[in-house]
């Protein structure tokens, strides 16, 4: 089973000196929190703020590709937690065939946010994520670590 999940926001952690790409639920129910890097970040917060590049990043030129060949992003899919790292897919239509290709979440995210994609999480990725691990985390956190966060 999957669930559809909404980028809200992104997230700096002065911890890990690393960025956390927020996923919530449509019910803010679950929350799935994904550390990333800076470029990832950056990719990720130009597609949210809908901000083109003077130049095309590799995300806008993975679309280019994408739209040239009539190829079509059906979804991404959040699809394991393994050792801390997130797994990902992204699944695409191209002429009568689906195809699935394997993706870092953080790219997967920012190419859906470039072609309004939807983005899910399995549930067994959902369950996996420990809840007292991120409580305990953002327990920590004070007001000055967030950065835009949409709520």
């Amino acid at each position: 089973m999957i669930t559809q999940m909404r980028v809200k926001g992104l997230i700096f952690d002065p911890y890990n000196n690393a960025y956390i790409v927020v996923l919530r639920d449509e019910d803010n129910s679950d929350m799935l929190p994904i550390w990333v890097g800076k470029s990832e970040a950056s990719a990720i917060g130009l597609a949210l703020e809908s901000v083109t590049a003077p130049r095309p990043m590799t995300h806008d030129l993975m679309k280019s590709f994408l739209d040239t060949f009539d190829a079509k992003i059906i979804s991404v899919v959040i699809t394991d937690l393994n050792d801390n790292t997130y797994f990902a897919t992204i699944h695409l239509m191209y002429e009568d065939s689906e195809y699935t290709v394997d993706s870092r979440p953080s790219d997967a995210i920012a190419l859906a946010l470039r072609t309004s994609a939807p983005i899910f999480a399995s549930e067994k990725v959902i369950k996996k994520q420990s809840s007292e691990e991120l409580e305990q985390w953002l327990e920590n956190l004070k007001p000055e670590d967030f950065g835009k966060l949409d709520t």
